[in-house]
């Protein structure tokens, strides 16, 4: 814990809980989508953004979040026309941003700063990229709990939220930049390769032990909480990579949450005796003359 006496910790321990938080709040309406990948695609395309950003001498965030919400807007819109499938629309994020990411990286002769986006680099915060997480983050958290009832309808079915009288296509685009800002904002803390994890994991681990969306969103939020502190407590202790630390504390969050929801269910059906079952009726009774 003494490490936790420096600024450069204390930023790091702060941002790694905002994005704790934000991410599975908006991870479960992909998930509900089953869009779960859609974060890897979109961080390729923020990655093109930051190398955009080193090479024009200007904040590598904020032109990744102008970048990567234009690529996820473009991509929402291509889906919500039926020109192309939503597989061959992440193909396109995947290939095109990772490689115009890299291309643009090298022009910039700072390839030492691709490593620290890839993988994640949450001990190199500095005041002004905090202030950029925790306001982002906030930003995102509050939207994606004030609209929450329409968020899900969408989410659960397009046409009946259509019906209803939703905006889908205004709330889908809503979410495409949501994804963006979120996938932007990590990259510092996880890294565009462990980012859809964060987004994702802690969203599975509470469906193991919820019911309903409500619930399973307050878990999942609370499992990243957990994730995000106890990873950045584990990669100060044990001198690993922030980002990898925080990834692999969400997925033993699942296995520990799996395991005990299968625990205690098992429990319970042993503790209930199975009632008897009514016997059927026959198809063809006899009366008696």
């Amino acid at each position: 814990m003494e490490l936790f006496q420096y600024p450069y910790m204390q930023r790091a321990l702060i941002g790694a809980l905002v994005i704790g938080l934000a991410a599975p709040a908006l991870g479960i309406y992909l998930v509900q989508r089953r869009l779960a990948l859609i974060g890897d695609g979109v961080g390729h395309v923020a990655l093109t953004g930051v190398g955009a950003g080193l090479l024009l001498n200007q904040s590598p965030v904020l032109v990744a979040v102008i970048v990567a919400s234009l690529g996820a807007i473009t991509i929402e819109l291509v889906r919500a026309r039926g020109r192309t499938s939503g597989d061959l629309a992440l193909a396109l994020l995947f290939y095109g941003g990772i490689a115009g990411g890299v291309m643009l990286v090298g022009l910039s002769n700072n390839t030492r700063a691709l490593n620290a986006y890839l993988f994640g680099s949450l001990t190199t915060i500095s005041p002004g990229d905090l202030t950029t997480i925790a306001v982002l983050g906030a930003a995102i958290l509050v939207t994606m709990l004030a609209l929450r009832p329409a968020l899900f309808a969408v989410c659960h079915d397009e046409e009946y939220a259509r019906v209803s009288g939703l905006p889908v296509r205004t709330l889908n685009l809503l979410l495409a930049v949501a994804t963006a800002v979120t996938v932007t904002i990590a990259m510092r803390a996880v890294g565009v390769l462990l980012i859809s994890a964060l987004m994702v994991v802690p969203v599975a681990a509470a469906q193991q032990v919820t019911r309903g969306f409500r619930g399973t969103m307050a878990a999942a939020m609370a499992l990243g909480l957990f994730a995000a502190g106890s990873g950045v407590y584990v990669a100060a202790d044990a001198n690993t990579a922030p980002g990898a630390s925080v990834v692999l504390m969400a997925i033993a969050s699942f296995a520990v949450v799996a395991l005990g929801g299968a625990v205690w269910r098992a429990l319970r059906r042993r503790a209930t005796p199975a009632a008897t079952p009514a016997p059927e009726p026959h198809e063809v009774v006899l009366h008696r003359s």
